[in-house]
């Protein structure tokens, strides 16, 4: 499918159009009437440099764009979309047919004058940030006044605002690594809240003309979404004083399936746009805010269609107003020839698709703006892993590309299927480093942890997600601090994060707080950090981020939310006055996170960001089995129970898992407490051996023992198995271990046999999702798209917050 770009504002240039003046007369004679003097003499001389003045840019530009746009329709079919930059979009609008030459003109006429009179103002391009980088950075620099003005990729912003306060922002992008900006050769402050006044008196002028609706979609510079049929005087009132939302308008070109983009203009400004965009990852589909899917897809819109060049004039549909409303031309008025209008007329066609609501730009201000700067991400919004690769080198992926950010759940896995997984996840296109790596702390197992960090560090891994520690230890800093340095100013900065998941307040202390000196001096002592990372580590806290984990799936204390979260959010401001940190601690929130209403609660109580887990669970890209995904996904909020932990099992520490069509949470619980209450296996009566053997192991206990026996053997740790010859308590330990290992197992893999036996980590907030998109395009599990979990959940929190102030207001 093709589309139609048309430049806006800064696209002029002195002798522009020379080549179509002579070919359309019709259209010049037009617009040397309604302009009042030659157009030709205004963009092909210059005369005293007005075609940079606004009132005067604007207008010629336009007809320019027309002249281009009614060569092109006589020389071959229409598009299927079209789209324009600001100024633009006047043209892409007359080539939908929404107006004719004229009128269009003259709209463009009375913009520029109203949008020339504004002073006082100034603009600046800023380059190499994204736009949460930038709103961080107005924030820094105290710039309140100064608005986001166009969104024109993912790293090209343009703000605008008083001159004084740009000069001020100028200085700061200057200063900011990476950045650098452009100051533009304008008098106001367009597309911000400054232009409202020259807003309302536009509107009020755009009152009195007559607009048809669109014969070919047109994208709104205002909403990123197509023009409806009756709202296209609306939009383009609003398009003053708001930002003009390029980036997404040809993402969503894109996604509704343009492969194709021709640009209209005198100099070319929006091909390196499109060319730009059009590598980035394929935008996700849209979605109605309940979730569920929207009726256009790719390859479904309007295909091409016949399509005349805009009439140079038209009959007014209505008396024409004082004060340079369109009206029509003089009697002697030459129309259009023939040969320009042939190709197309105004033609019946399907009723357009349903309209779409447009995503809530709210949700993307939840949480903390620095947090979605430091990591990359369009939403504070992070998938947390998930044990034994069920968050998946898939799952991570595509939320990368969705400007997402989840973290492989290497839990339980072997650093070769590691290695393999972060080499992929390296290796995937249009992720730009949204990825981290699950760190799990293991007590039964303290090499692992350096082992992983080692792997870590080899394939330069720069985020991962710390769970159950119950303390910093030596290889979480190492990994922290390797590459942390001062900047030439002093400043420390570490090129690593941790994710820490806590929910205890005296280890959260521990995160919160720089590495203890002796900790560091040991780790340089060995060669573990340099003496320059140790220098820059005194100095930052070992996780910028800490997650406070409330009753979640797998490991668990069941702690409570809405006493953890304002807690830790005080404990955080505290320690960051204490410790004299340049940047604040941040808080996030996790467990429990299902709905809409859920996330909404977690900002309320002062996250600056959200972690989901169960939620993702039965998503296609969750690396567990369909059964278990069909499982999940018929849960309701009841429907889980507290088992003991494989891994810990001999503590009695607890995971949450899937109560429901399975036998594993009280399977689980009868063997902890057989262990508790037994010296060893050869303890257990016979009818309880018979159990065992049938129902929880699958086989006798002594073929049993000999396969737990090669399993430590094969994994390095025969002194466990040698310990169980001489201790029959700690043999008996092992032996119901390997029953948790195998329900893990069997549940990834959906082995129908062993469907009793499944072990399934999961928590509430799966129920609670089920309910929520029960009735809707999510309910069923395979349309459960990752990043469609997350704009439900972040957009709906947005509108519930909305809703909820405005009941109280």
């Amino acid at each position: 499918m093709r589309a139609w770009l048309f430049a806006g504002q800064g696209a002029q240039r002195a002798g522009m159009g020379e080549r179509l003046f002579d070919r359309f007369p019709e259209y010049v004679a037009v617009a040397d009437r309604v302009l009042g003097e030659p157009v030709r003499a205004l963009c092909l001389d210059d005369p005293d440099g007005r075609l940079n003045r606004t009132r005067w840019t604007q207008p010629a530009l336009y007809v320019v764009n027309a002249l281009a746009c009614v060569e092109a329709l006589a020389e071959g079919p229409a598009p299927d979309f079209l789209a324009g930059h600001s100024l633009g979009e006047y043209n892409a609008l007359l080539a939908a047919g929404c107006f004719d030459f004229e009128t269009g003109l003259r709209i463009v006429k009375r913009r520029g004058e109203l949008m020339g009179e504004a002073d006082g103002g100034a603009m600046l391009a800023v380059l190499g940030l994204p736009p949460d980088g930038v709103r961080a950075l107005l924030d820094r620099c105290g710039a309140t006044d100064v608005d986001l003005a166009n969104l024109n990729t993912a790293t090209q912003v343009v703000v605008s605002g008083p001159a004084a306060a740009v000069k001020a922002v100028q200085t700061e992008v200057r200063a900011t690594a990476g950045a650098r900006c452009v100051p533009l050769a304008t008098s106001g402050a367009f597309h911000s809240r400054h232009m409202r006044p020259a807003q309302e008196r536009f509107a009020a002028f755009l009152d009195t003309v007559e607009f048809r609706p669109p014969d070919i979609p047109v994208i709104a510079n205002v909403t990123a979404r197509p023009h409806p049929p009756d709202g296209v005087a609306g939009l383009l009132a609003r398009q003053i004083a708001a930002p003009v939302r390029w980036h997404e308008s040809l993402r969503e070109l894109i996604r509704r399936g343009v492969t194709e983009a021709r640009e209209f203009g005198p100099r070319p400004m929006l091909r390196p746009m499109w060319d730009s965009v059009l590598a980035e990852p394929a935008p996700p589909a849209r979605r109605r805010p309940d979730g569920t899917a929207a009726t256009t897809a790719p390859g479904t819109g309007p295909g091409p269609k016949a399509r005349t060049a805009p009439p140079a004039t038209a009959p007014p549909a209505r008396p024409a107003p004082a004060g340079g409303a369109p009206h029509p031309p003089p009697a002697d008025t030459a129309s259009p020839p023939a040969a320009t209008t042939a190709a197309i007329g105004r033609t019946c066609r399907a009723a357009p698709p349903e309209p779409e609501p447009v995503r809530d730009p709210a949700a993307a201000r939840l949480g903390s703006a620095e947090f979605r700067h430091d990591h990359g991400l369009r939403y504070a919004y992070l998938a947390g892993s998930m044990f034994r690769g069920v968050s998946s080198v898939d799952l991570v992926a595509r939320l990368g590309r969705a400007g997402l950010k989840g973290y492989f759940g290497a839990g339980g896995l072997d650093l070769e299927t590691v290695g393999k997984a972060v080499t992929e996840l390296a290796r995937t296109p249009g992720l730009d480093g949204r990825y981290g790596v699950n760190l799990l702390h293991d007590l039964t197992r303290p090499g692992a942890e350096r082992d992983l960090v080692d792997l870590l560090l080899r394939h330069d891994v720069r985020h991962v997600e710390a769970a159950a520690f119950t303390a910093v230890t030596p290889d979480l800093v190492r990994f922290r601090f390797h590459g942390a340095h001062r900047a030439a100013d002093g400043t420390p900065a570490a090129v690593r994060t941790v994710v820490a998941k806590c929910s205890r307040p005296e280890v959260v202390a521990q995160f919160m707080a720089p590495p203890a000196p002796e900790l560091l001096d040991r780790l340089v002592a060995e060669g573990g950090l340099t003496s320059a990372e140790a220098d820059a580590a005194r100095a930052l806290p070992v996780a910028q981020d800490v997650c406070v984990e409330g009753d979640s799936a797998g490991h668990t204390d069941g702690g409570v939310s809405l006493a953890l979260v304002p807690t830790t959010v005080a404990l955080a401001a505290r320690l960051t006055e204490r410790y004299g940190y340049a940047r604040r601690l941040r808080v996030g929130a996790c467990g429990g996170l299902g709905t809409p209403e859920a996330v909404a609660a977690a900002f309320v109580l002062g996250a600056d960001f959200v972690v989901t887990g169960s939620v993702n669970q039965c998503s296609p890209q969750a690396g567990t089995s369909d059964a278990v995904k069909q499982l999940v996904a018929a849960l309701d909020v009841q429907d889980t129970a507290y088992a003991p932990a494989g891994d810990l099992f001999e503590l009695g520490s607890r995971v949450q898992v899937v109560r429901k069509g399975t036998l594993f949470a009280a399977r689980a619980n009868k063997l902890y407490q057989l262990y508790r209450t037994h010296t060893g296996l050869d303890d257990l009566d016979g009818p309880t051996r018979a159990w065992l053997e049938r129902d929880c192991l699958r086989a006798p206990l002594d073929q049993v023992w000999k396969q737990t026996c090669a399993y430590y053997r094969d994994t390095g740790r025969a002194h466990e198995t040698e310990r169980a010859e001489r201790d029959p308590k700690h043999r008996m330990a092992l032996v119901f271990k390997s029953y948790f290992a195998r329900t893990n197992r069997a549940a990834q893999e959906g082995d129908p046999a062993e469907r009793a036996n499944y072990q399934v980590h999961c928590g509430p907030a799966a129920g609670a999702f089920n309910r929520c998109v029960g009735g809707t395009a999510l309910e069923p599990w395979p349309e459960r798209h990752v990043e469609r979990i997350a704009d439900l959940l972040m957009t709906g929190a947005a509108r519930v917050l909305s809703d909820r102030l405005a009941a109280y207001a």
